[in-house]
């Protein structure tokens, strides 16, 4: 086994196409005037340039930077229903369209987002054989919306659960967590495994932000599947002191009751204070703080197997830099690049008195889980 972390990234998953979030939401005309860069927030750019980032800075030189075959058929039909890939396929030979809500997509899209999925598979197997302890896929589109027949917020296969699924089909995978900590609620994960007692579903995200209204803190799953779901709202604005608390109180107890083989983590960068669908106020370094929880975590329950799986983030000025220290991270290796935003970003964390109040709420999600 190497003690590099492979980078899995593959250019065309940045040629995927996936709709203007803005018109759906206010059609251009009348008093919406069209935006430039076609409205897209999710822009190839805030993933290239996190890239461009890690080369520059020289960490892409420690890593294995890997390519990876896209995802079979076979594969997919483990998570999703054949009418949904017959319907993505049909549509991505006549040009595009779009598998749900805000789950838009152009010519080719079906196979583009094969090759996420198959970004996602490849880091969890090379991982789980040991060929390397640590692993990041850089999959675009994100999975963690998406259902077994619905694609929803960008989000077109569950790469997480596609490569799950492979690998308790082809390695006899047992017990998994997937700690999402994209600011959206990891609500397809969550729906795909919510009566499963095999897969730990946990998701930290900014309350009622996406799907819109959602919180969930009492969806603590169904059947077989109950209590192996945790959901952590948190209050918007909160930045990293909430984070901090929701692992020390909830998420750091309860994977260490589960006791997994293998973590893997719905890496969202969305979360950042700069990022234009949230409102968590988190700085680059403070991913720095979450990849060492999990590194940790990781390094505890399951010989330091650790699988992050990119999901959002949409600020071009902010992801690469969260990245960047996510990465630094994760490798072991501090490069000579300057973070230009944590220093500042810091200054806007909230005081005494919000802190005081989302600890009593976590607290008391705390209490649902017996904890």
């Amino acid at each position: 086994m190497t003690t590099k972390t492979a980078f899995f990234h593959d250019e065309r998953t940045l040629w995927h196409a996936p709709g203007n979030l803005y018109a759906l939401i206010a059609p251009v005309g009348h008093s919406v005037q069209p935006m430039s860069g076609f409205g897209y927030v999710d822009s190839p750019e805030s993933k290239r340039r996190m890239v461009s980032l890690l080369d520059v800075a020289g960490l892409s030189d420690v890593m294995d930077v890997c390519r990876a075959p896209m995802v079979s058929e076979e594969d997919l039909l483990r998570v999703h229903d054949r009418d949904y890939l017959l319907r993505f396929k049909a549509g991505s030979e006549a040009g595009g369209g779009d598998m749900g809500q805000l789950a838009a997509y152009g010519p080719g899209g079906y196979d583009i987002a094969r090759v996420s999925a198959g970004l996602a598979l490849a880091a969890v197997e090379t991982v789980l054989l040991g060929h390397h302890a640590t692993a990041y896929a850089m999959t675009r589109p994100c999975g963690h919306h998406a259902t077994r027949n619905f694609g929803l917020g960008f989000c077109l296969f569950n790469n997480i659960a596609v490569a799950i699924e492979a690998m308790k089909a082809r390695h006899g995978l047992g017990r998994v967590v997937v700690l999402d900590w994209d600011v959206h609620h990891g609500n397809g994960t969550q729906e795909i495994f919510y009566e499963r007692d095999d897969v730990f579903t946990i998701s930290l995200h900014q309350e009622h932000c996406f799907p819109p209204g959602y919180s969930g803190a009492e969806d603590r799953g169904a059947g077989k599947g109950l209590g192996f779901n945790m959901n952590i709202p948190l209050q918007p604005g909160g930045g990293l002191a909430s984070y901090t608390y929701a692992f020390e109180r909830m998420v750091v107890p309860a994977i260490d009751r589960f006791k997994p083989e293998l973590i893997i983590v719905a890496s969202g960068l969305d979360a950042n204070a700069l990022d234009p669908l949230s409102r968590m106020q988190l700085t680059p370094d403070a991913f720095r703080f979450l990849a060492r929880q999990a590194r940790q975590l990781a390094a505890r329950h399951t010989g330091g197997k650790l699988v992050l799986v990119h999901e959002g983030g949409y600020s071009e000025a902010c992801v690469p830099f969260c990245g960047l220290a996510l990465l630094e991270e994760l490798t072991g290796h501090k490069t000579h690049a300057v973070d230009p935003l944590s220093g500042f970003l810091s200054l806007m964390q909230p005081g005494r008195r919000f802190d005081e109040l989302q600890r009593e709420l976590i607290d008391e999600m705390a209490a649902l889980h017996g904890q």
